[in-house]
């Protein structure tokens, strides 16, 4: 049976590592070769973006020993940050002893707006257009027809009224028309935005106001993610550190982002660290993904962490996380970009649901890994454990130095230039 956990392959060359990803997921000759350079031809870039004169290489690497609703996946992630990584497949190691992540993710159902602006009277234009709703939900279905006999389409609509008030300016009443689409494994922004274009000379006949912006919102509060895990005190323990400790630790940590923004905002900046990664490697629209989650995280008026950590009676850490995932699976970079596509097929193919439901782990995981960090020896000391390469190439060491210089970094807890230059000096004599 085939498993995430694969020991000692951060000692692997990159190539051996390839390999094993090749095993693990039994990619084609095409798709390990997509993980190669260049990955993505110049003349490829051109179909993605206007004004392409080049592309610019990230690291593409794999967070390992994820046990994710019963199933081993290796994660694909594209990130320039040291420890992410590291830290992710660090505490997924720990959470697959304990049973894994299990994930609950609603379906993909995207918000669309159609605004009235300037409206003259509020209450009798929400009152039009809420009786208006059947035959505009009729006038919408058939948009999206391959859509439709895939089970989604047209889930609903609602109307809501809004007042703009900023201090100095002139107020202003608005009346929306909120719907609701089904997008099934699409992201599914060009089919909301089409089916809002599509109403709104209805709405306006309708209304006989103005519409405004007709567009759909990226704060997709009816397609949330969620992950969890629970981990016995007896897991966490680390040298000098009790586990018990380190779990009152991290919830500890987790009531300070509950508390205040300031803090949330690094907090959920970790948890956005496992998260991003993904969604650039499978081609998904992290900005979209990034806002929803921020909105998300204030939407009872204070920013707040977006995961939650408590320490029951015995002494188990529990760990949860919601957030908006606009995830699509299916066009777009999905289909120009052959490293997106063998990133997909690394992690099986999975569909819009399944994806965001690793995402949501992956993100609880890192988030994971920085609280027991903060907790225990502080960030900053692994985050530079991980940073130990590239402080030894900048001192000047060469490919096959690099090894030596880093152990000698570790042995002086010291991961500075100067001492890395030290200890070039030393190994060459």
């Amino acid at each position: 049976m085939k498993s995430s956990r694969i020991p000692g392959f951060y000692r692997l060359q990159p190539a051996e590592r390839l390999a094993s990803v090749v095993e693990f997921a039994r990619l084609t000759a095409d798709q390990a070769a997509a993980f190669g350079d260049p990955g993505l031809s110049l003349d490829r870039a051109d179909l993605m973006i206007e004004n392409v004169i080049g592309r610019l290489a990230l690291p593409l690497g794999v967070g390992l020993n994820f046990l994710i609703d019963g199933r081993d996946v290796i994660v694909p992630m594209v990130v320039e940050e040291p420890s992410v990584v590291a830290a992710a497949s660090n505490m997924a190691r720990i959470v697959r002893s304990a049973g894994g992540f299990y994930t609950e993710v609603d379906d993909s159902v995207m918000i669309g707006q159609v605004q009235l602006q300037a409206v003259s009277d509020p209450a009798r234009t929400a009152a039009a257009l809420q009786a208006a709703i059947p035959h505009l939900t009729e006038r919408g279905r058939g948009l999206h027809a391959v859509v439709e006999k895939l089970g989604g389409g047209l889930r609903g609509m609602e109307v809501r009224k809004l007042h703009y008030d900023e201090p100095g300016q002139v107020p202003e009443d608005m009346v929306v028309l909120h719907f609701f689409f089904d997008c099934v494994d699409a992201m599914g922004a060009n089919m909301v935005n089409t089916v809002a274009e599509f109403l709104a000379p209805d709405i306006e006949r309708i209304t006989g106001e103005s519409v405004g912006l007709r567009i759909l919102s990226n704060l997709a509060s009816r397609r949330l993610a969620r992950a969890r895990c629970a981990v016995p005190a007896s897991f966490l323990d680390m040298q000098g550190c009790d586990g018990v400790d380190v779990a009152k630790g991290i919830a500890s940590a987790y009531r300070f982002a509950w508390a205040d923004p300031w803090r949330a905002a690094t907090h959920n900046k970790g948890i956005m660290n496992g998260i991003d990664p993904i969604a650039l490697a499978t081609g998904n629209d992290w900005r979209a993904i990034e806002a929803g989650a921020h909105a998300w995280a204030c939407r009872d008026g204070q920013y707040r962490s977006l995961s939650r950590w408590t320490v029951d009676d015995q002494g188990t850490l529990h760990g949860s996380i919601e957030l908006p995932m606009q995830i699509g699976v299916v066009g777009g970079t999905i289909c120009t970009h052959p490293t997106v596509a063998a990133a997909h097929a690394l992690l099986g193919s999975p569909d819009a649901r399944t994806l965001s439901g690793i995402m949501a782990a992956v993100g609880l995981a890192q988030n994971m890994g920085a609280l027991r960090a903060l907790a225990t020896e502080g960030i900053q000391r692994g985050h530079m454990r991980m940073h130990a390469r590239a402080i030894a190439a900048q001192a000047g060491a060469e490919q096959g130095e690099i090894q030596q210089i880093v152990q000698a970094l570790f042995d002086q807890g010291e991961y500075t230039v100067g001492v890395a230059r030290q200890a070039l000096m030393t190994l060459r004599g």
